[in-house]
């Protein structure tokens, strides 16, 4: 048998015999992850559970034990399309392409010269290398699945039909914490179904749309007028401070006592 434990405490550890030792690690209040050794040695550290046993997940998905939710980035980064549907670089004047093609000539001419590095071959301590960053990122809006465990299911089991074997599985919940325990069996790989991956999508929009939100994303604008000051707002002594005052039977009181004491 194989056991995982996701949860959203920190340094949790729990051991399982000589097949698995688990480390429970901290995680989104909507998600939670796993991290455990299977035989032979294999590590799984800071993965998702669905990325594990998808056909688990599957299932606690369709039981009800979970539940799947979508979570919108609109400040994430995504790779910038090269296909562009821009017809306007073809209408260009000759001027524009010959000068266009002497930049692109100069450029790689110093490139040549950079990345050929002729410093290096009088100070050797001056070489470097150095490699060009091919990927190019551009704004973008996504979306990624999240998934809510229902606390109101204590423990539930079931069975998953693969092609040639049965997956069986229990899940816990552990008292007092918001741990969850499942236990799968390790027998039965069930490979035909596809894992559940948290990764997040682009999310495409059409023309029409995107002129919508730009006009929806207004520029902001100070205020017309000034308020630096409201009457609620106003400073009040409301404390007792400056009234305290010292007692004179406490203050004479020591001095006689340290007069007579001689």
């Amino acid at each position: 048998m194989r056991v995982h434990f996701s949860s959203s405490a920190p340094r949790a550890v729990c051991e399982a015999g000589a097949l698995c030792k688990c480390r429970v690690w901290w995680n989104l209040p909507v998600s939670f992850l796993v991290c455990c050794v299977i035989p032979p040695l294999l590590l799984i550290t800071g993965d998702f559970f669905g990325e594990v046993e998808g056909a688990v997940m599957n299932k606690l998905l369709t039981m009800g034990s979970f539940k799947r939710i979508t979570l919108y980035d609109y400040q994430a980064m995504c790779r910038a399309n090269k296909d562009s549907s821009d017809s306007a670089s073809g209408l260009l004047d000759p001027y524009h392409a010959f000068l266009a093609a002497v930049k692109w000539i100069m450029t790689e001419l110093v490139l040549f010269l950079v990345e050929f590095n002729l410093c290096s071959w009088w100070h050797s301590d001056m070489a470097a290398t150095a490699q060009k960053l091919k990927q190019t990122l551009e704004p973008c809006d996504t979306e990624y699945p999240a998934f809510v465990s229902e606390r109101t299911i204590k423990e539930t089991s079931g069975n998953i039909a693969c092609e040639d074997c049965s997956k069986s599985f229990v899940i816990q919940q552990i008292p007092s914490s918001n741990l969850f325990m499942v236990v799968v069996d390790s027998s039965c790989l069930c490979e035909s179904v596809t894992p559940i991956t948290m990764a997040p999508i682009e999310i495409r929009y059409n023309e029409s749309l995107k002129c919508e939100r730009l006009k929806a994303q207004k520029i902001r604008r100070r205020p017309e007028s000034c308020h630096g000051f409201h009457p609620e707002e106003n400073a009040r002594e409301c404390g007792g401070a400056p009234s305290l005052q010292a007692k004179m039977v406490l203050v004479v009181f020591p001095l006689l006592l340290m007069l007579f004491s001689r």
